[in-house]
């Protein structure tokens, strides 16, 4: 990632394979914040990280003497402590609607992600959650259509929840039929984007090789 280059007192503990780490890391590209990102295996977190969140995983992120562990909560800050470019609406009602839809998007498909990636899920409830997740976004295919963006004209945190989803369809066993052309093209709108090029991991490149 191109931040990490750069020199900060902000450090981003990151699995290079989770896709809410990336969603985080979408965020730190997308404001062009200094912050030095230390990979982490979960099965192996380094000390320091027991010391720093009670819960010992990540993504954790340490803004001088501020801890945080939980991501969206990771993403509201960096966008209130980094105000540009805004990623969230100004007015209460838009920003109300984008925190709603991102609590939709954690409940209706990051709950399935977990599932299917878990390596404890058998097959058949893997196989379930492919599915569930297939016709969940069919379903709201229409909505990609409407705006550049995820029922936006402009980028938001409601994108950086869902670009690391579409991101991991392949690993995932998720293929889109033609129906869901629009999908598609938003995703090729987001992964174009300069910031998500560098939001990814060296794993989360190969993913797509």
């Amino acid at each position: 990632m191109a931040v990490v280059a750069k020199k900060s007192s902000m450090i981003f503990f990151s699995d290079p394979v989770d896709h809410y780490c990336h969603r985080v890391r979408i965020v730190l590209a997308e404001k062009g914040v200094a912050v030095d990102v230390q990979n982490v295996s979960p099965e192996n977190p380094p000390r320091e990280l027991s010391d720093l969140n009670p819960y010992n995983n990540v993504p954790t992120l340490v803004d001088r003497e501020l801890v945080l562990y939980e991501p969206n909560v990771m993403m509201e800050y960096l966008d209130e402590r980094f105000p540009h470019p805004p990623l969230l609406p100004v007015y209460p009602v838009s920003r109300a609607q984008s925190r709603l839809m991102m609590h939709r998007i954690q409940k209706d498909w990051c709950a399935l992600v977990d599932t299917i990636l878990n390596p404890a899920t058998k097959e058949t409830p893997a196989a379930r959650a492919r599915k569930e997740l297939r016709e969940s976004l069919l379903a709201v295919e229409p909505i990609f259509a409407e705006m550049p963006f995820f029922m936006s004209e402009e980028f938001t945190l409601v994108d950086c929840c869902v670009a690391p989803i579409l991101w991991r369809l392949p690993i995932l066993g998720v293929e889109l039929p033609k129906q869901g052309k629009s999908i598609l093209d938003y995703a090729d709108r987001l992964f174009e984007r300069e910031s998500f090029q560098e939001s990814l991991s060296e794993f989360e490149k190969e993913m797509r090789e």
